[in-house]
């Protein structure tokens, strides 16, 4: 009887706990982008994945949104510092702590997914032993889809850009700006909505992914298809934390990492013509620059390939030979 009662018992105190509560390990997941955004349904997707092939070893808990505190150019350096054990950041974004990993916002460097895939497989060595050195593993590296110029004003030509204050995501970005003679404000991706309601800027350069997710409609009338760079997230893990885990462990959410990343590159794929669809749905105008535009774009930012050559180590031959792979 006594026996009876304790196997009861111990399968409805079973039945209370998820297995996940049980695992080996149990890792937090710094996202700094909303739930909505597709990178943090791929990370959600990465971590599910994770669990089933680990068999409930190895728990990632997903937490978009900022909702750890950390910001979104502060990423690299707290998954280095161990101030959470995994997360994902904008490459861009950590040019401060990582010059080299904003090689492909090089305005107009790389014209397509076809010469971004080539670009990756040039750099990504290189920053792989980057992080490397900054106490992180990259697991896998998503871009997000084109970048677009999103306006409350008209813009026919340069001088509709003349003053106009844009968010921008970091030196290249803003530089770009300033060459185009806007005036540009650095913002992580939170802040940008308060900084459109408050008037503070009157246009911003991002994703159509982004743009939808936060309703710019709300503020803004005008999306311009520029295309004008490519910037993709990384999906990192703090050395110290990977090393704990068994090798069988580590050997597994590489090959899920591995599996899972041309996935995520097919969904960024899509997310443009989807996202630029539902902003014209919402009342915005989606529209190309016109070729006088774009081709004054160009030129205004022709000599920034070598710019960054000259400034970023480590960058000048990975440009040289994207330059002659692509037959530039």
């Amino acid at each position: 009887m006594t026996f009876k009662f304790k196997f009861i018992g111990a399968f409805f105190a079973a039945s209370l706990f998820p297995l996940s509560s049980f695992a080996d390990v149990q890792w937090d997941v710094s996202v700094p982008w909303g739930p909505a955004e597709f990178h943090s349904v791929n990370a959600e997707n990465f971590a599910r994945q994770v669990e089933k092939a680990t068999s409930g070893e190895v728990v990632m808990t997903v937490h978009p949104g900022g909702a750890l505190g950390i910001k979104a150019n502060e990423s690299l350096r707290a998954i280095e510092d161990g101030a959470v054990q995994m997360g994902e950041y904008a490459l861009f974004q950590q040019v401060g702590e990582v010059p080299l990993l904003g090689i492909e916002s090089i305005p107009f460097l790389i014209k397509d997914y076809a010469q971004l895939r080539k670009m990756h497989e040039l750099v990504r060595p290189a920053w792989e032993e980057a992080l490397k050195q900054r106490n992180q593993k990259a697991l896998y590296m998503v871009p997000w889809p084109s970048q677009n110029f999103f306006t409350k004003d008209p813009v026919a030509g340069m001088a509709d850009l003349s003053g106009v204050r844009f968010r921008t995501y970091d030196a290249n970005t803003a530089a770009m700006i300033e060459r185009l003679g806007g005036v540009p404000l650095q913002l992580n991706n939170a802040d940008v909505v308060p900084a459109l309601a408050t008037g503070k800027i009157s246009a911003a350069m991002t994703s159509g992914s982004t743009a939808a997710a936060n309703k710019y409609w709300q503020f803004l009338n005008h999306t311009y298809t520029t295309n004008h760079l490519w910037a993709s997230n990384g999906m990192a893990v703090n050395l110290d934390a990977w090393n704990e885990l068994t090798a069988e462990q580590r050997k597994i959410i590489e090959q899920v990492a591995r599996d899972m990343e041309p996935e995520f590159w097919e969904i960024s794929e899509a997310e443009h013509e989807k996202r630029m669809k539902q902003l014209m749905e919402n009342g915005m105008t989606v529209s190309a620059p016109s070729a006088q535009l774009l081709s004054d774009m160009q030129n205004a930012t022709a000599d920034a390939a070598d710019e960054f050559a000259k400034r970023v180590p480590g960058s000048s031959d990975i440009i040289s030979d994207f330059r002659a792979a692509i037959g530039n």
